[in-house]
């Protein structure tokens, strides 16, 4: 648990996206609460058949740090992540987490950012600062995505090791001065854009070193669309900076 005096003041929310989930949210939201009184977690459901939603609302029952979103059914990442930040901002946290519902990114990292973004607008966890930190990865995947960060730095020249990861934390602010609703992007083509559009907003980005352990169990939501909408993303991304369309 990271020290009060080490935090900027102000209330925090994880928002972790969740489908097919409840054989590891159980465990995954008491590690996230122990991390820091101030901190709540906003679980948003995509009406999971296997019960998640209704894991969360027991844990509820006993804990009022814990809090839900269920939606109709299975409608993307960066939808939730957005009802997230609406839902964050219109209850009046000052920094909102993103986090994987699969202990691929360890709630341990958490004091970390929190340090981090005392000086910083959006925090971002690196799995490539200072060497690779990707566990349990085939050689394939970990080439495709290290290659793809190195892409996106070329094309958009966004200043950053890790623009395809989804373990951040955003001030309030950074989530105001976006238009959420212009926000229509999943999966790695989100993180770039949501990264890219507060960076050319004159934020602060920051990177902290994580370890990313691939998932221990469950499904990966990992597919060929994800990959091709990221790197489609750069290319519209590019022209509405050069339009002035951001």
């Amino acid at each position: 648990m990271v020290s009060s005096e080490t935090v900027p003041a102000g209330r925090v929310l994880v928002v972790i996206p969740t489908y097919n989930e409840a054989v590891n949210i159980p465990t995954l939201i008491p590690a996230v609460l122990r991390q820091h009184d101030a901190l709540d977690v906003l679980v948003v459901d995509d009406a999971s058949p296997d019960g998640t939603g209704g894991a969360v609302r027991r844990m509820m029952e006993q804990n009022s740090r814990i809090q839900l979103l269920e939606r109709e059914g299975k409608m993307g990442l960066g939808t939730a992540y957005v009802a997230g930040f609406k839902y964050a901002i219109a209850r009046g946290y000052e920094y909102i987490f993103e986090m994987d519902a699969d202990f691929s990114h360890n709630p341990d990292e958490i004091p970390n950012f929190l340090k981090s973004i005392a000086t910083a607008d959006l925090v971002l966890g690196s799995r490539y600062t200072g060497g690779i930190r990707v566990l349990n990865w085939p050689i394939r995947r970990l080439l495709l995505s290290y290659f793809a960060n190195v892409y996106t730095r070329i094309m958009i020249g966004l200043p950053v090791h890790d623009a395809t990861g989804g373990f951040k934390c955003f001030r309030r602010k950074v989530l105001e001065a976006i238009n959420l609703d212009r926000i229509h992007s999943n999966g790695y083509a989100f993180q770039i854009e949501m990264s890219y559009k507060a960076w050319k907003k004159g934020f602060h980005l920051a990177e902290v070193p994580i370890v990313f352990a691939d998932r221990q169990q469950g499904n990966s939501k990992m597919s060929k669309q994800i990959v091709y909408e990221a790197f489609f993303i750069l290319w519209k991304l590019r022209a509405q900076s050069l339009f002035g369309r951001l």
